[in-house]
């Protein structure tokens, strides 16, 4: 059994570059994010502000969330119907930023998570998978850019999906989420104490997923 977690601030690249360790290391990817994202949708599309927490609160009975994994892929689902790419715009991105913050929200959704955990070899990105998730992870990476850096690389990747943006907007939207994830109350984004940093500012996907195997194959001895 091996999980590895990997958490980092927005736009770091952990989603693509824990896709492919789950590829090359023969591990099941879990998008912890994808879940508050599907949350954050169904708040935004039952017309609730995303600050109004005793509302978003209010909205949890209603909401049914299903994953599976096909051909390792994972499937999130909506009170049964498959959420697909509705959940990554930046504007879900904020949502999922804001209910992510609330206690009920997380405990909502952290069972969900762990039993995934306990029964799988895993690799789960997110903001906390260290810290709250599976604090006894065998792998813990924390990766880093600059906020320029992920702001550059998620403008081309919104540009390119059509998107009406800005650099300028897209680095603020950045700067603010770093900020609320960072500074809240509940499980805050910040490193676990025995994780390894992978700065990746410089680095493209594929040099990112080499470091990132040999900070495995340190922790685990070699055996992978």
């Amino acid at each position: 059994m091996l999980r590895i977690a990997l958490d980092g601030p927005s736009g770091a690249g952990k989603s693509t570059v824990a896709k492919a360790l789950a590829k090359r290391l023969g591990l099941i990817y879990v998008d912890t994010g994808a879940l508050y994202r599907t949350v954050g949708l169904y708040v935004r599309n039952k017309g609730v502000d995303k600050d109004d927490e005793k509302s978003v609160i209010a909205l949890l009975p209603e909401i049914t969330l299903g994953m599976e994994f096909i051909n390792g892929e994972q499937i999130v689902t909506l009170n049964g119907v498959n959420v697909g790419d509705t959940i990554r715009t930046g504007e879900i991105a904020m949502y999922a930023s804001r209910v992510s913050a609330i206690p009920e929200v997380r405990s909502f959704l952290l069972e969900t998570q762990r039993k995934i955990s306990r029964e799988n070899s895993v690799i789960m990105d997110g903001r906390d998978i260290g810290t709250v998730i599976i604090p006894d992870a065998e792998v813990k990476i924390f990766m880093i850019a600059s906020s320029k850096a992920r702001a550059q690389r998620r403008y081309l990747e919104l540009v390119a999906k059509g998107e009406d943006c800005t650099y300028e907007s897209v680095l603020a939207d950045i700067e603010l989420r770093d900020k609320n994830d960072s500074t809240r109350k509940t499980a805050p984004a910040v490193p676990a104490e025995d994780a390894i940093f992978l700065d990746n500012s410089e680095l493209n996907i594929e040099q990112t997923v080499d470091k990132a195997i040999e900070i495995i194959n340190e922790k685990t001895n070699g055996n992978y």
